[in-house]
This record gives structure tokens, C-alpha cells and sequence, in this order.
């Protein structure tokens, strides 16, 4: 029988936040991690993508660091922005009960809230650039960190970020933990690997040839309009047992379920907005069989271990090969068959194209009637741009969009819903008798921004000067939301928001 969470050491708080998450039994790499790991012990992992890495050296954080401690305590490294996401979603619950907080931070988002975050927490899951930018202006230090992750310390390199990584492990105290997690430990990552470890504890890790099971992978051509068609269809097909279904979004995920209920399918979902006892139910209901099709998100996916699963379905498209491995190995396990089965939009083509050459899935491609990529041919970034966002209203991207060109250009967005939900942005409504209202059109609008380019307009027809000087490039203009604003020879209209009925500052 193999060892429970308990019995490597995991406190019972982090027991009960794993089980209320249906991971009762620990996945192979974390048996033979965590009893260094949450020993203190340095360790090296060499472990594929999908073998429950992050739960190892999350429970070793989370269970080594207590809520009183210095802020932030531990640091986790990683190459992507999605992946300090993923990170942070996967360990939010099982550090909350541990009274401890988690945040990321990466690109492309505002740097004021990011560094509030970044320095009230315990664990700081953080992209190189970003870190170094908020370190160097002192938002906060690395002085009192104890423990240092860096997963994916291979991809790392490869990006380039080994200068930047180096600088930041210099202003870590040498006295800490280190783990150092990544598909391959050989040449210059093994010598990186070397130089910030002490005395580590090498745990090189393949799954046995016997769990790995035979995966027949498949690609269908789909349109947006006939895909929930093709869906239904194959969730109908008697040969099917467990089913999971792969979206990119958790509104999607709801959708869907409700969508497939109205054709006679029952379907249960799994996602970071549902409650522990939806989940625990979900999963419970899809463990013993009572509803053979989950729909879940790749975060809420993560440690989960159903056996018996027979299909995968990738309703959108992966954002990465990494993402498509751990997708498709929730089926083939334990020796057993299974299918994988990826639906593919127009849109999609390219980038699917140059994930089946990566994967070496030439021949399943040529089955569907797609094309491979050639040699050092690049995708279109269509799914990777996808994947960024979060859904508004309709599961797609809500806001208008950019306007403008300049000084001299013309600029007109439609404003989006209430709320612009790709980056927790509100989007306040005008009051056309005081010309009210915030700058929209920036994507990523730091605090000092929103303060500095607060209206002061007193008339419903007054002019919102911060949204004048833009030079018509955000589409905003007149308090009221309607009428652009005219810079210096440059012109933007605004627009009203087309769901919640609220006018839109302008819109982007």
C-alpha cells in the first residue's frame, strides 16, 4: 500500500486542504521529494512535465514556513507568466490553511498592485524580469527569504534568463533551502543546479513504462459554430468511459456543462470559483462513476488522480506541448488505453501545427487533414494570446478596441462591459451631469496612473482633460462618455459600454 500525505510528514491542516481538493494519495515524485524536501534538505528533481512536481515542493513551502514569519519567506522562480499563475492557483488553498499568503507576479500587469501583493506575502511565486523591475524600486527585499524554488530551471535558461536569475539568488541569504526542479539536469542547467544547491538530494525521476499506457491521439477540424456539435457527438459514443474535458476558462467550464445538459449529457464541472464541497462532490460523483464527463480547467485539473479515465477531449486548444502532455496523461495510465482528442479552429491551425512536429505527432496530424510545421517554423500565437485572457460576459474578451494613432490620428473604441474582466479593472460608469471617469484605453494601468488621470470635469459636456491630452489614442474624450475629447490635433470617441448598460469611459 503507498504511503499518504500524513505519513511523508504533510501537517494535518494541509492533509484536510489536499483531501478537500480530492488528492488523497500522493503521486509517485512527491513520495520520493517530500520527506527530504520537508526536511529542509537542498534537492535536485529531474521529473517530466506532469508528474506532480508543484504539489512536491509546494507542501515543503507551505508546511515550512509558519503564518508569523517574515514577508516574503520563500520565493519560487519560474520562466512564464502562466506558469506563476498556475503555481499560485494550485497552492492557494493548501497555504490558506496554513494562514499563509501566496501571490505571483510577472509582465504585463500593473506594477503598483503587484508590489502591495509581492510584499504582504509568504510565498512569492515570481518571472525573473518582473521580480528584478520591483526589486529595484525597493518595493520590497530578499533578505529574510529562507527557502528558493526554481522549477523549470531548464526552460529558464533557454529564454535567457540565467543573468537576471543570478542576480536575484545573490541577494537571497546563503543560508536557505534550495529546490531545484527540471525536465533535464545535464550541461549548464546540472552546472546552475550545482552552484545554488548545498549537499542536495538527487531525485531523478521517470514513469514506469507499465503506468505510461498506449495514448491514441487524434485532432478533429472544428468551427466555433459546430463545435459543442462535435463535442455532444463524441460524449455520446457507447465505447467511452471517463471522460475529461479540457477549456481554457472556468466561465467556460460552466457553460459548457449547462450547454451539454440541454442535449441530454450530464456533466459535472471543476474550477478555482467553485466552493471545496462542489468540488469535493464533483469529484467524488466523477470517481465513482455516478457522471462520466468532468469539464475542468488545467489549474483545477493539477494532482488529480482518477483511475479508468478513457477520454480526453481538448475543447481549446492547449496554450503549450507542456500543457498538451499533462492534458492527455490524465487517460493511458496504469497500462491501460486511451484517447486523446483535440479540437482544432481555423484560428488554431498554425499553432497546432508546430505542437504536433514538437510532439512528434506527424502522422496523427496528416490522419485529420492537418499539416505539420516545418523546421523552425513558428506559430501564428493565436493560442497563446487566448490563453492570457479571461472571459467577460460571453467567455470572450470584453472592452473595446484600441483606438487612435497618435498626434494627428483619430482614435474610437467602444467601451466594454461594467467590468473589464481580463484585468480586474472596473470600468467606472459616467455621470453625465459631473464628466466623471477614468482612463480605460491603457491595458495595464498602475494606481499612479488611474490617480493621474482622474477626470476633474464639472459639466455634462465638460471636457476630460486627461483623456484630451491621449491625443485620441484610448477613444475616450467627453465625461459623458459619448463625445471624444480633441488633443492636440488629434480626436477620440467614446462609446457606451454594450452589456450592464453602463457608458464606458471611452473604451480602448
Amino acid at each position: 500500500m503507498s504511503a499518504t500525505f500524513a505519513d511523508l510528514g504533510v501537517s494535518n491542516a494541509v492533509v484536510r486542504a489536499l483531501e478537500e481538493q480530492g488528492m488523497t494519495s500522493p503521486f509517485a515524485v512527491q513520495e520520493l521529494v517530500l520527506p527530504d524536501a520537508l526536511a529542509g534538505r537542498d534537492v535536485l528533481v529531474s521529473s517530466p512535465t506532469g508528474s506532480g512536481k508543484t504539489i512536491a515542493f509546494g507542501l515543503a513551502l507551505v508546511d515550512g514556513i509558519e503564518a508569523t514569519d517574515p514577508r516574503p519567506s520563500a520565493l519560487v522562480l519560474v520562466p512564464t507568466r502562466e506558469l506563476a499563475t498556475q503555481i499560485v492557483d494550485e497552492l492557494y488553498e493548501l497555504a490558506h490553511s496554513r494562514a499563509l499568503a501566496i501571490t505571483a507576479v510577472f509582465g504585463g500587469a500593473g506594477l503598483e498592485k503587484q508590489s502591495r501583493l509581492a510584499a504582504k506575502a509568504h510565498i512569492l511565486v515570481a518571472t525573473p524580469g518582473r521580480l528584478e523591475d520591483l526589486l529595484s524600486r525597493g518595493a520590497f527585499d530578499l533578505s529574510r527569504v529562507r527557502k528558493l524554488v526554481l522549477d523549470e530551471a531548464d526552460r529558464m535558461l533557454d529564454m535567457g534568463f540565467q543573468p537576471v536569475v543570478k542576480r536575484i539568488v545573490a541577494q537571497i541569504p546563503r543560508k536557505r533551502q534550495t529546490l531545484f526542479l527540471s525536465a533535464t539536469l545535464d550541461g549548464r542547467v546540472g552546472e546552475l543546479a550545482t552552484a545554488y544547491t548545498t549537499d542536495a538530494k538527487l531525485i531523478e525521476y521517470e514513469p514506469p513504462v507499465q503506468d505510461q499506457g498506449k495514448i491514441e491521439h487524434r485532432f478533429r477540424r472544428v468551427t466555433r459554430d459546430d463545435k459543442l456539435d462535435h463535442l455532444v457527438g463524441a460524449l455520446r459514443d457507447e465505447g467511452r468511459g471517463r471522460t475529461v474535458v479540457f477549456v481554457r476558462t472556468k466561465f467556460g467550464a460552466d457553460k459548457i456543462v449547462r450547454k451539454l445538459s440541454q442535449h441530454g449529457v450530464e456533466a459535472v464541472a471543476l474550477h478555482g470559483n467553485r466552493s471545496q464541497a462542489q468540488r469535493r462532490r464533483a469529484l467524488q460523483a466523477f470517481d465513482e462513476g455516478t457522471v462520466t464527463t468532468l469539464v475542468a480547467t488545467d489549474v483545477a485539473a493539477r494532482g488529480i488522480d482518477v483511475q479508468d479515465v478513457t477520454h480526453v477531449i481538448q475543447y481549446d486548444v492547449p496554450v503549450d506541448h507542456e500543457t498538451y502532455v499533462h492534458r492527455i496523461g490524465r487517460t493511458g495510465r496504469a497500462g491501460a488505453t486511451g484517447i486523446g482528442m483535440t479540437f482544432v479552429e481555423p484560428e488554431e491551425l498554425s499553432d497546432v501545427a508546430v505542437m504536433g512536429r514538437d510532439l512528434e505527432l506527424h502522422d496523427e496530424l496528416e490522419a485529420a487533414g492537418l499539416r505539420v510545421a516545418l523546421p523552425g517554423e513558428k506559430g501564428s500565437g493565436y493560442v497563446r494570446q487566448q490563453g492570457k485572457r479571461q472571459p467577460g460576459g460571453d467567455g470572450r474578451p470584453q472592452g473595446g478596441g484600441q483606438g487612435g494613432r497618435g498626434p494627428g490620428g483619430r482614435g474610437q473604441g467602444r467601451g466594454g462591459q461594467g467590468r473589464d474582466e481580463r484585468h480586474g479593472v472596473r470600468r467606472h460608469e459616467e455621470r453625465g451631469a459631473r464628466g466623471e471617469g477614468r482612463e480605460p484605453g491603457r491595458r495595464h494601468a498602475t494606481e499612479d496612473d488611474r490617480r493621474r488621470h482622474q477626470s476633474d470635469g464639472r459639466q455634462g459636456g465638460g471636457r476630460n482633460r486627461s483623456e484630451g491630452q491621449r491625443d485620441g489614442r484610448s477613444g475616450g474624450g467627453q465625461g459623458n462618455g459619448r463625445q471624444g475629447g480633441r488633443g492636440p490635433g488629434g480626436r477620440g470617441q467614446g462609446g457606451r459600454g454594450r452589456a450592464g448598460g453602463g457608458r464606458s469611459s471611452g473604451g480602448r
